[in-house]
């Protein structure tokens, strides 16, 4: 019983600086090709769709990722504590691989779209289980010296996707099946040193899997995406599709709030949502996830549509973000692990946030690529200082026992609210535009089908072809179309910046903290004494039959938590902890028997 409450138990074993780079290699690998394969597929769409057909289909090539990452983010972190978190990240690294090996030999679109849903995944299990597993092997005090690696690695994936996917669909001699083969062999050396180098102690957990919350909380996100993504454009938002899909998330959302209310091992606990750290970090994070996700998103289609930039190029403008976003992280996370202190840089990361919308919002037809360049710096700086330090403040301030489901709840709102942010700034975007287009042409006394509404803009090429005087009017309405999404980004990061102003900034656990003075030793009266009233509380303990006590509740609170009865648990402690500590503390304080004789003799 020892040996068990002791695997249980929160304490875990250090890993050195060495260890700790060797299994980040991994994960940071792991995570780059699972990123880069979200992105790498929007330079590359055009041609897909051109050679596979289904026009009305574009949007779910992107989408049906998106959907599945998020729903299935808060699952892993749940199933990790039941199997294992080595098992399901080289698990979720399996059907990452899968599935993009038959999303490269995809024959129609339906095949491409069910491929990229299971890629999808894969890729929520490992966006989620990474942070967990970092949190399992570095304690929060050094963690922020790490965490700003994994920052970046998501910084540098949205950049070199659409790099990597331009440079493809450009190479005749490879072709765009390509997007998906290349990131094949990365995965596999990923799955490769997790294999070699990650070794986590094994912990007993409790095996029951809570089916219904899962179904209910899958099902309630996948009505919202679902909504999110096809309103405006397959369905109007005033219809009967609307307000079906509207009725089934509630539903769904009221079903998983009563499953985990009553679930013995719920997916996402609701004592998370007592916690002030885990509701104000997954807030920010929803909010950093819109505001994110819709500048990524859409800048690519300022550069490429209004300045003409060809998709390499087009990525290539978007390095100043991702160098910002590495620098700020790599050296806010040296300044937390010296320091301590973490809340002064999310708070003034979503400050640079809301700050690099407006200025993305200030955009116009002739801005110069230096000016473009430092608006884009100025928001990745913001977001280096943002992400992970909210995945840290939650962690932190998270119990042990909630470690995976604190961090993949957290993935999960920020994953959530970058769907969310594409989706309702692609509508603003598109219903912008049609409004600029229909009133420019009609105050340029040009005639056409729909009066602007119906144009389709066709791809950038197309675009920088058109007649003169059409082109500026479409240039012009596309750029209004994107100040009004960048400054609608502004308040969302300001409610961002407002959930991380009222973190507490909680002491980090563990790391390099001032030395303070060792303690005197016992002496042998107070080892008797301590000894003899740890012997009486398991008696205490023992003696209790059924009436209600608080000395029970404390004592059962030492034990691991599993599903036995308070009474039985407390039992536990008094003979495998209370009884043996006491024994040895009187042990020690009684001399050995020789010097008992030789005291005799003298």
């Amino acid at each position: 019983m020892v040996a068990q409450a002791q695997a249980a138990s929160p304490a875990k074993r250090q890993y050195t600086h060495r260890e700790i780079l060797e299994v980040m290699s991994g994960l940071m690998l792991a995570m780059l090709t699972s990123m880069i394969s979200t992105s790498v597929v929007g330079t590359a769409l055009p041609t897909i769709v051109g050679e596979l057909g289904g026009q009305d289909q574009y949007s779910w090539v992107a989408s049906a990722t998106m959907l599945t990452m998020t729903v299935s983010t808060p699952l892993w972190g749940k199933l990790s504590d039941l199997f294992g978190r080595k098992l399901l990240f080289q698990t979720a690294l399996g059907l990452f691989v899968a599935a993009s090996l038959v999303a490269g030999l995809s024959q129609n679109m339906g095949q491409l779209i069910a491929a990229r849903a299971v890629q999808g995944l894969g890729v929520g299990g490992l966006s989620a289980l990474s942070q967990v597993i970092l949190g399992d092997i570095v304690s929060p005090r050094e963690r922020g010296r790490y965490s700003g690696y994994m920052g970046a690695v998501f910084g540098i994936s949205t950049v070199a996707g659409p790099l990597l996917g331009g440079f493809i669909v450009d190479a005749s001699w490879l072709g765009w099946r390509w997007c998906f083969y290349v990131v094949v062999p990365f995965a596999v050396v990923a799955f490769l040193v997790i294999q070699r180098v990650l070794r986590l102690p094994p912990v007993k957990r409790n095996t029951s899997i809570d089916i219904w919350g899962a179904t209910t909380i899958t099902a309630s996100a996948s009505g919202l995406m679902l909504l999110l993504t096809l309103g405006g454009n397959e369905f109007e938002w005033n219809s009967f599709w609307t307000y079906a899909l509207s009725a089934f998330s509630l539903l769904m959302l009221a079903g998983a709030v009563l499953s985990e209310r009553t679930a013995r091992n719920p997916i996402l606990p609701p004592r998370l949502f007592r916690n002030r750290t885990f509701v104000l970090t997954s807030a920010a994070s929803l909010f950093v996830g819109m505001a994110m996700f819709g500048a990524m998103i859409y800048l690519p289609q300022y550069l490429q549509i209004v300045k003409g930039l060809s998709p390499t190029n087009s990525g290539l403008m978007t390095l100043p973000m991702v160098f910002g976003l590495f620098l700020s992280g790599v050296i806010s996370g040296k300044i937390v692990t010296e320091t301590g202190k973490w809340k002064i840089f999310p708070v003034v990361g979503m400050l640079l946030v809301a700050l690099g919308l407006f200025l993305l919002s200030r955009l116009h037809v002739d801005s110069s690529q230096w000016v473009i360049g430092f608006d884009v710096a100025v928001l990745g700086v913001g977001l280096g200082m943002s992400m992970q330090m909210l995945i840290l403040a939650a962690q932190n301030g998270s119990e042990m026992r909630d470690m995976a489901a604190t961090t993949s709840g957290v993935s999960f709102f920020r994953s959530l609210g970058g769907a969310v942010g594409v989706a309702a700034f692609g509508a603003i975007l598109n219903n912008r535009l049609k409004d600029e287009m229909a009133e420019m042409l009609k105050a340029a006394h040009i005639a056409v089908p729909g009066g602007g509404s119906d144009v389709k803009l066709g791809s950038p090429d197309a675009i920088q072809h058109l007649p003169g005087p059409i082109k500026n009017i479409v240039l012009e309405s596309f750029t209004r179309g994107l100040e009004t999404v960048f400054i609608v980004g502004v308040p969302i990061a300001l409610l961002g910046f407002l959930a991380a102003l009222f973190l507490k900034e909680l002491p980090l656990r563990g790391g390099s903290t001032p030395t303070a003075p060792a303690p005197k030793p016992l002496s042998k009266d107070d080892l008797v004494l301590a000894g003899l009233l740890l012997e009486l509380i398991a008696q205490r303990v023992e003696r209790v039959n059924g009436e209600r006590s608080a000395l029970l509740t404390a004592v059962a609170k030492m034990a691991p938590p599993d599903d036995r009865p308070e009474r039985e648990r407390a039992w536990t402690v008094a003979q495998t902890v209370l009884r043996p500590t006491s024994r040895a503390l009187i042990a020690q304080a009684s001399p050995p028997e020789k010097d008992l004789v030789s005291g005799g003799i003298s």
